[in-house]
């Protein structure tokens, strides 16, 4: 009787491996899809914790598409938690403005950090995901596919679409900014 490979062992070496080469990947993530600063650092927490406990369930080639579905899962959860909490701590908001050099550069870029937030935020889930991910995350199309399971022609069609939602929206707050006499 064949005995069935075992998945390779649970091992700090390997999650320190993980959380170092992809950390960031899984915090970008999380911030596109919805999440401040603060909670994306405690969600990416909770997403390696999670893997962590998985890790012997986990293929080697296979971490970064399940650390991906853990990251929207989770995402998933404290975007409807935040939903419930909108205020930001005071303490909070001093400290992350006493951060920050520059004033009005910081500005400028906050600004438009915000907007893209408030762009994606807007967009359906299935069209965000891609549209962060090629455009943000600089991911191939097929990359895409094999990350989120989808067919290569599903996410081709997703990444359009995304890529359209996003225009008319920038469309939309431009046409808006000129009617009101502002700079577009």
């Amino acid at each position: 009787m064949d005995v069935p490979e075992s998945s390779p062992p649970s091992s700090p070496e390997r999650i320190a491996a993980l959380v170092r080469q992809n950390y960031a990947f899984v915090w970008r993530l999380l911030r596109r899809l919805g999440l401040r600063e603060g909670d994306a650092d405690d969600a990416a927490q909770q997403v390696f914790l999670t893997a962590s406990n998985r890790l012997g369930d986990i293929e080697p080639e296979r971490e970064r598409s399940f650390l991906y579905g853990v990251a929207l899962h989770v995402g998933s959860r404290a975007r409807r938690s935040q939903g419930r909490r909108r205020e930001e701590p005071l303490e909070a908001a001093g400290e992350r403005e006493a951060r920050e050099p520059n004033a009005e550069q910081v500005l400028e870029r906050r600004q438009a950090r915000e907007l893209l937030d408030a762009l994606l935020d807007e967009m359906p889930e299935e069209l965000r995901v891609v549209f962060v991910l090629f455009e943000l995350e600089e991911l191939s199309t097929p990359q895409i596919a094999e990350l989120c399971e989808l067919p290569l022609g599903t996410a081709a069609s997703r990444l359009r679409r995304a890529r359209e939602d996003f225009e008319q929206r920038v469309a939309r707050i431009e046409a808006r900014r000129r009617f009101a006499g502002g700079e577009p």
